[in-house]
């Protein structure tokens, strides 16, 4: 986690004052312009594996120019496309699932909260800075956290170590949180994959809270669409506090169309599974073993990450870092020669003793 320090007291929704906490940014995978400027090596002839974003995303058509010139359209069909496609009842279009990360806290009073650890680590992030006290608890953790926390934390699979629940252990606890109030938040950013297992036609309960994003499995990243799927009520106030207007018109077009696009979808799946496997080989192959993963990227831990990074960061692969614990994430290549290139970077890498990486 970043440095942080205290900036302001805070006037919140429910009416009290609270200290806040103000972290810096923290850092996510993607940062190319940064490792270019870093390593000497030009954009273009990076490959970056750091974000674990589908590399063949959903093939973009011409954008209506018309949607250039007017406000964006709430009444479209985005919102009973995206009903549709995650069999909710009730969806809420936002900025991307960021967008609803940094604004859900704002909508309950100080509080407990279990985060899952290692996980994506905005979640933490913004229920902190917003005065809650926050909990990492790990995959095991997790069932006797339920007693003491208002809310929890899940990112489902988990990213980056893939850890995944069964519905009915996730309605479980839900249960038990909503028993009391309480809420759980399912961030489902890598859940496209995998439908069957998502909590979105269950997201009308009260207290259960589903995130869904068209970054990843579609390759949207840079559109900025997500949703939040939820009981009216919540859903309503969610909206409120975001305000009009928070996707823009050309990008809930793109996404209407993308969430409708059943034969890509299906095409995707088979050949992102199978893209799965093959990287999960890869890199068994030169003896790092994955201990985590799920279809768009591989999870491996050791004691030489940091080392490894670096060493592949040289030959212009980017990869994604993590120190607690030390372990790289590995996205996708999208062809041909760049599965080559990441092939013959670990060889290199994992081979030579100047190197000073142990797999």
């Amino acid at each position: 986690m970043s440095d942080r320090h205290i900036d302001h007291l805070s006037h919140h929704p429910s009416g009290d004052r609270r200290e806040v906490t103000t972290d810096l940014m923290l850092h996510h995978g993607g940062r190319l312009h940064e490792v270019a400027n870093r390593y000497g090596i030009p954009v273009a002839d990076w490959l970056d594996l750091s974000t674990g974003i589908n590399p063949n995303g959903w093939p973009v058509p011409a954008v209506p120019p018309n949607l250039w010139s007017r406000l964006p359209q709430d009444d479209d069909e985005l919102e009973q496309c995206a009903q549709d496609y995650y069999a909710a009842e009730q969806v809420l279009p936002v900025a991307g699932s960021q967008a609803a990360i940094l604004a859900l806290p704002r909508l309950r009073p100080a509080c407990r909260v279990a985060v899952l650890d290692p996980g994506y680590a905005e979640h933490a992030h913004a229920w902190r800075r917003e005065g809650h006290t926050v909990s990492a608890v790990t995959a095991e953790q997790v069932d006797d956290a339920v007693r003491n926390a208002d809310v929890l934390v899940l990112i489902h699979p988990n990213n980056p170590t893939g850890e995944r629940f069964s519905v009915q252990q996730l309605l479980a606890w839900h249960q038990r949180l909503a028993a009391h109030g309480g809420w759980l938040l399912v961030d489902e950013a890598f859940m496209d994959i995998t439908p069957e297992h998502s909590l979105c036609p269950y997201s009308t309960r009260e207290g259960l809270i589903v995130l869904r994003s068209l970054g990843k499995f579609f390759g949207l990243a840079g559109a900025r669409v997500g949703f939040v799927c939820g009981n009216p009520a919540l859903l309503g106030r969610l909206r409120a506090l975001l305000g009009p207007w928070t996707v823009s018109g050309p990008a809930r077009w793109i996404a209407a169309a993308a969430l409708q696009d059943a034969h890509w979808q299906a095409t995707a799946r088979r050949h992102l599974k199978a893209a799965g496997t093959t990287l999960n080989a890869l890199l068994s192959r030169h003896g790092l073993f994955p201990a985590g993963d799920c279809a768009l990227f591989q999870w491996v831990r050791m004691h030489s990450a940091a080392e490894l990074h670096a060493t592949l960061a040289r030959q212009g692969i980017l990869t994604r870092l993590f120190s607690a614990p030390g372990s790289l994430r590995f996205g996708l290549p999208g062809n041909d020669q760049d599965w080559g290139r990441l092939d013959n970077a670990l060889h290199a890498a994992l081979s030579s003793p100047s190197a000073g990486v142990l797999p």
